[in-house]
């Protein structure tokens, strides 16, 4: 079987080496994403004397007329990050397939396995399914669901998911080598599913009034090596790379972000319902690993940061034109 690869990343690297290891599998061509030409990729396709092909655009005519002429049997995605259309899904007769982080129809999109851990999910999902002009809706070839535990975090799920979807990748494609794939359509799984959006810059800020086990999902789900979550102390912006949640943490009203305990090593801060245990905290601008927090010290939302400063820029402006307005006085009299 001739199989085209498009791909990038950690993700792709362990997959496309279990697929060359098989005799009976043939990649005649790599496509890495456009905006970052994985390197790691670049060096497969040397060591396999395969092209490495780049596209700005895949859809264009120009880019499908060039994949044409490899007559490559299967296309496989791992991790490309651009919409296919539908005549490239035409080109390869066995199909284009994907293999995605999520446990499909849930988790469809992007940022897979923050997501999960962010809403606490109790397990996260490795599916390889084809592909359609939907996102992530094309009909299921091969499906794997891992426990998670509270000991879990995005750099553990990552490296698990990472091993779970090679060789989930490398059962499918032999279940298509040997024409035994039996099609499951999402629908059939659940009616509707659901789509999750891709995180931005400023996606990573702590909501104190959230409860304790939020904030400790929200943490630990953009973890490195995500952007970690950050709050603000003193006007300044800190990271906080890991909490834990304090057994029979009593629930009580106190004003959320309040630092109400600490060691050596931690501290307690209140939340929307009880208290938190923040470790590893620490400056972004000089990335310190220790900061003298005092009890009764408080982190502040970034919202609430940027209130404050919309109200002292109207006091100053106020103040402007007050001064202003008694200079004007001043030259009638």
């Amino acid at each position: 079987m001739k199989i085209g690869y498009f791909a990038d990343g950690p993700w792709s690297h362990l997959a496309l080496e279990k697929l060359v290891k098989c005799d009976y599998f043939e990649i005649c061509f790599i496509v890495p994403r456009y905006d970052t030409q994985d390197p790691v990729l670049k060096e497969w396709a040397d060591k396999l004397s395969v092209d490495f092909l780049l596209f700005k655009n895949i859809n264009h005519q120009d880019s499908i007329k060039s994949l044409q002429q490899y007559n490559a049997d299967l296309f496989i995605s791992m991790s490309f990050n651009q919409i296919l259309k539908s005549e490239i899904l035409k080109v390869a007769p066995l199909g284009f397939i994907n293999c995605h982080a999520g446990e499909l129809p849930f988790y469809r999109g992007r940022n897979i396995l923050n997501w999960a851990l962010i809403n606490d999910a109790k397990s996260f999902g490795v599916t390889v399914h084809y592909i359609d002009e939907g996102v992530d809706t094309g009909d299921i070839i091969e499906q794997s669901v891992e426990l998670i535990t509270d000991q879990d975090n995005y750099a553990t799920l990552l490296n698990r998911a990472i091993i779970l979807c090679a060789d989930l990748l490398y059962k499918a494609v032999l279940k298509i080598e040997n024409n035994s794939v039996i099609r499951i359509k999402q629908v059939d799984k659940h009616p509707v599913g659901f789509y999750c959006g891709y995180r931005r810059d400023g996606d990573e800020w702590i909501d104190w009034s959230w409860s304790s086990r939020r904030i400790f999902n929200f943490i630990r789900g953009i973890s490195k090596p995500a952007p970690c979550a950050r709050a603000l102390y003193n006007k300044q912006e800190v990271i906080i790379e890991e909490s834990s949640i304090i057994e029979n943490s009593p629930s009580y009203i106190d004003t959320p972000g309040t630092i109400v305990g600490k060691n050596s090593d931690n501290f307690i801060v209140k939340t929307g319902d009880s208290t938190i245990k923040l470790s590893k905290v620490y400056f972004a601008s000089r990335q310190e690993r220790k900061i003298n927090f005092s009890v009764g010290q408080r982190f502040v939302n970034n919202s609430d940061s940027m209130i404050l400063q919309l109200i002292s820029r109207v006091s100053n402006l106020e103040d402007k034109i007050r001064k202003m307005s008694t200079f004007n006085e001043g030259d009638l009299e």
